[in-house]
């Protein structure tokens, strides 16, 4: 474990570290947020997927988030998009290989060794994480577009290990869409079945918790019609009884001028959750979920 930047930021501290991760089979670099809370008692854990091409720095830098973090007390947790490495291996592109890991477990070579990226969020970052005094083991979930499509599925695939879930402009359906289905051929092979345990819109139908999904999608976004598709999740969420916001946000982009803009409401979202006294399971709504209004 390596400690490579640290900055005071917002009475916190901006740390960003180097492990070896044995699930991944590489080194990662992972960001973590302490706000000033985190000096007195364990605080609760919001863990951030970013998108495509991303590393941890993305979000780190751009989204804003810190200051909200501190405010609410939760520690920020944004690992890398893929494992690394020059013994990684990599495709032609921006959406498949390095940066574009889809937080699944390839099972097809030369994918399966190294992308991991489900068991890495789910299990090894967690482990590592809450083996620090300062974190508790109350834990949300976010992301942005890939990475709002990890947050979903992880989130759905998962009843129990998540207070809260939210996304950002997130690929809902990756079976249906061009990204999607270019990276769970190569990932999963070409068997529609094995797909739909990796789409939010399949996971609503059966999900054992009917855990709140809040997303919020840019009106002007670039990606939306061919690539995100969110109506796709509505209908699969109203047909499955399954509780969702979708809050359509006219004139803007897939960016993190989108993302900067409605961190905060999302952070104030999650640490209403983590903060509140366990959830009973049962299907109904926690009271404080949705609250709120690259």
């Amino acid at each position: 474990m390596q400690r490579i930047e640290h900055r005071a930021c917002f009475g916190g501290w901006q740390d960003v570290y180097r492990h070896r991760s044995q699930v991944l089979g590489c080194d990662m670099t992972v960001g973590v947020y302490f706000p000033p809370q985190a000096e007195h008692g364990p605080c609760p854990v919001l863990y951030w997927l970013s998108g495509l091409t991303c590393t941890e720095q993305n979000f780190i830098t751009k989204a804003g988030a810190q200051r909200y973090a501190a405010e609410h007390g939760v520690i920020l947790v944004a690992p890398d998009t893929s494992p690394r490495g020059d013994d990684v291996p990599d495709a032609d592109g921006y959406d498949l290989g390095k940066g574009a890991g889809f937080y699944l477990n390839a099972t097809r070579e030369p994918w399966a060794r190294h992308y991991r990226m489900y068991d890495y969020i789910v299990e090894e970052l967690p482990a590592w994480v809450e083996a620090d005094p300062a974190a508790s083991d109350v834990r949300a979930i976010a992301g942005h577009s890939m990475g709002g499509h990890g947050a979903l599925v992880i989130a759905l695939r998962n009843p129990g290990r998540y207070r809260s879930v939210s996304a950002f402009s997130p690929i809902v359906a990756p079976s249906k869409v061009p990204w999607g289905e270019k990276a769970f051929s190569a990932y999963l092979g070409e068997d529609r079945e094995a797909w739909k345990a990796w789409d939010a819109c399949e996971l609503v139908k059966t999900a054992q918790e009917k855990l709140p999904l809040l997303v919020d999608q840019g009106g002007d976004d670039e990606f939306l019609d061919v690539q995100l598709r969110p109506q796709l999740l509505q209908a699969a969420a109203v047909a499955a009884g399954h509780p969702l916001q979708l809050r359509m946000r006219p004139g803007y982009d897939h960016s993190y001028y989108f993302i900067a803009s409605f961190i905060g409401e999302h952070i104030a979202h999650h640490a209403a959750a983590l903060h509140g006294e366990a959830r009973q399971h049962t299907g109904v709504a926690h009271p404080h979920d949705g609250c709120c209004g690259h």
